[in-house]
């Protein structure tokens, strides 16, 4: 597999050449890590701001929200001013489905840091939701001595520049804005809290860099469904959880339907909604196909009203097609990506999603997200020709039919975790280099980081590359004549226990450690399957092989090929051979022949 259309060049197996690549790779990632671990143990070990309990005006404040918060929500405001308040910089994650109170959290927080005299900054993917965040703060500090100013490519460049100085000045409390605010221009007086909403649309080296330049001051995350990597880091302790589960009172689950193409369909479907009064957003991402698209419809449905909106529009059509659309004054928005964060229309209940195939699982939960607003049922409709039904895109669409259910967005996040291994968790797969040290190293190298910062030395387990031919990992890969070796989900059936799993058993570094884990294991869901049997062997193996000085291991029919560093082991001239028929045996072999 390439990147882009770079083809990789192929190296005999176990070649020098090879080896240099591999090494070379693995360097480069590790050096990209021990940025991010460096980031994450400095915040740990340097003072920051830490902020006085509530202002007497905070109640007051807090008193004019129009809604009773849930109790999800009173628990996640109180552990964020919590860590407001330590001197150790706050790293939290507010993690909470759309409309479930999220920005809530947020407003009391910069309300916080504002009454300390701290200023805050807003973070926001689109200049659309920055808008948005700047006209919801505005209402809410209405009757405070508090300014909020906004920074985006829609202010003029004289507006920008006066709102810069305001901030380096200290005459502007909260900015709010898109990527505009890293900026090198772009300085504070004393900034005390960020706030990063929908993380999963920045990269991870820009957050970083926000990181970077602020190591000393509060971070506050806000997601519907967390990428991955945050998801991971959460889990492993490198990052605080809250989260907010308890649905808005009236809120339906939305209906959620995935069939090809068909204009019948699409005719029907739209037909539902405009006869009930609401309005349409029909998704397809090539812009070009958009106008003749817009024709088809108004064939369809003579009378009908069709906005179109993308990210090349200059900025005074986009805004008039939105301006459309929100005021009632067009049935459907046929759009690109552009409505994924922002746009708050509560008679907007039916989303179409042409080739939703094409996305990713938390793109397509945020572009769902966009319908099921008010008290009326929604609906969405995922295109997917019939041949992209299975495989990893099959398995997303079908990950969102079945999560329609309220507050689906943490097990959407869960379930994509699983489906792709997390193995974006770097955000630098576009180097080639993620697929040379894998995940589970880089996992190692954070936990271990971690907990030598939080509890003293950790000995890092064991890397070891295992490639046997009689087994494998995942379930849609078992074949005659090839065992799986995994947990079942009959055997454990919740997903955040199933991952939380197979971390600690790939984080094992002795046999102790793995004798403790399958006792658990036994104890906790009962006797082991045979797949839970091979995996725990599978995983003696690894561990043997590391204590014996093993970094890669291969099987290959009966031969046994075990590299220490460049050397490959030998029994006298020949290659060491396995002897056993079946899987059990052949790790039992394997294991007794390393230990």
């Amino acid at each position: 597999m390439g990147v882009g259309k770079k083809r990789p060049t192929l190296d005999t197996l176990g070649g020098g050449r090879w080896e240099k690549a591999r090494a070379k790779a693995e360097k480069a990632v590790e050096e990209f890590a021990a940025t991010l671990l460096r980031t994450a143990a400095e915040r740990e070990a340097l003072p920051g701001v830490a902020f006085p309990a509530d202002h007497e005006w905070q109640g007051k404040f807090e008193a004019e929200f129009v809604y009773v918060p849930t109790g999800d929500q009173e628990r996640a405001i109180t552990e964020t001013k919590a860590d407001m308040e330590r001197t150790r910089p706050m790293d939290r994650l507010i993690c909470g489905d759309v409309g479930y109170g999220k920005t809530e959290v947020a407003i009391r927080a910069a309300f916080k840091s504002v009454m300390a005299g701290k200023q805050v900054v807003i973070l926001a993917p689109t200049t659309v939701l920055a808008q948005q965040h700047a006209r919801n703060l505005r209402e809410r500090y209405s009757d405070w001595p508090i300014v909020v100013e906004e920074l985006s490519r829609f202010r003029t460049v004289g507006e920008q520049r006066e709102v810069v100085r305001g901030v380096a000045d200290g005459r502007v409390d909260v900015v709010v804005g898109t990527h505009r605010l890293l900026s090198p221009d772009v300085h504070f007086h004393q900034l005390g809290l960020v706030v990063i909403d929908e993380e999963q649309r920045f990269g991870v080296k820009q957050k970083e860099r926000l990181k970077e330049r602020f190591r000393r001051v509060d971070v506050l995350t806000l997601s519907a469904t967390p990428i991955p990597r945050t998801l991971y880091l959460a889990m492993l302790g490198a990052r605080d959880l809250s989260q907010i589960e308890t649905p808005p009172p009236g809120r339906h689950p939305i209906e959620t339907v995935v069939a090809e193409y068909d204009e019948r369909l699409i005719r029907d479907w739209i037909k539902r909604e405009v006869d009930r009064g609401g309005q349409v957003y029909y998704l397809h991402n090539r812009i070009a196909a958009l106008p003749s698209l817009a024709a088809k419809l108004r064939l369809l449905f003579p009378g009908i009203r069709v906005a179109i909106a993308h990210g090349q529009m200059g900025e005074s059509e986009l805004e008039d097609a939105m301006g459309k659309f929100v005021r009632g004054k067009a049935d459907v928005l046929l759009c690109t990506t552009i409505i994924e964060s922002g746009l708050d229309i509560p008679n907007a209940n039916t989303i179409i999603l042409d080739r939703a195939d094409r996305f990713g699982l938390a793109d397509l939960y945020q572009l769902r997200g966009r319908v099921g607003r008010a008290l009326h049922r929604a609906y969405a409709l995922l295109l997917v020709p019939r041949e992209r039904r299975k495989g990893e895109a099959g398995e997303r669409v079908e990950a969102l039919r079945l999560h329609g259910g309220l507050g689906a967005g943490y097990r959407i996040a869960m379930r994509d975790l699983e489906i792709r291994g997390a193995g974006n968790l770097l955000g630098t797969e576009q180097s080639g280099h993620v697929a040379v040290i894998g995940f589970e190293l880089y996992c190692r190298l954070l936990r271990s980081a971690v907990a030598r910062m939080k509890k003293g030395e950790w000995r890092l387990p064991p890397n070891v590359n295992l490639r046997l031919d009689f087994l494998t990992l995942r379930a849609a890969e078992v074949a005659e004549g090839r065992a799986g070796a995994f947990l079942p989900a009959e055997y454990i059936p919740e997903v955040r226990e199933r991952i939380e799993a197979y971390r600690v058993v790939s984080e094992a570094g002795s046999f102790k450690e793995l004798g403790r884990i399958a006792t658990q294991w036994r104890d906790r869901y009962g006797p082991w399957w045979v797949e839970v049997e091979l995996l725990l062997a599978y995983h003696r193996v690894r561990v043997a092989a590391g204590l014996g000085g093993v970094t890669r291991l291969e099987i290959e029919g009966e031969k046994i090929r075990a590299w220490k560093g460049l050397e490959l082991e030998m029994v006298g001239s020949k290659l060491p051979r396995l002897t056993g028929q079946t899987a059990p045996d052949k790790l039992g072999q394997l294991e007794a022949w390393l230990r």
